[in-house]
């Protein structure tokens, strides 16, 4: 299962991928944000999902994917040089935060 939302930019609905489908999950009726993560909310969508995975909509083939979450409040990210294997520094991987706001 991977999370996506669907749909015309701005007016995304939650779904996931399931089998090479995409699958409406909006009735579940909360979108991917702060929140939902927060508030354990794969496991619990995990869960609504095994009692109505089969009456759910299915969505047709060539519509919009846009991101799989709502408005995060900071991106992290983790690099890595693995092109030149001597380098030493692909013993370590630098991190930073994008903040809020930019600087």
């Amino acid at each position: 299962m991977k999370l996506l939302r669907f749909g015309e930019a701005g007016k995304e609905k939650p779904g996931i991928l399931l089998n090479d489908e995409i699958v409406d999950v909006s009735s579940f009726g909360e979108d991917f944000g702060e929140s939902f993560f927060e508030n354990d909310g794969i496991r619990r969508l995990t869960s609504w999902l095994e009692s109505k995975k089969s009456s759910l909509p299915r969505i047709e083939k060539g519509v919009r994917v846009g991101a799989p979450f709502t408005r995060p409040s900071k991106i992290v990210c983790v690099g890595n040089t693995p092109r030149n294997p001597k380098c030493p520094c692909r013993r370590s991987r630098s991190f930073f935060l994008n903040p809020p706001l930019p600087l």
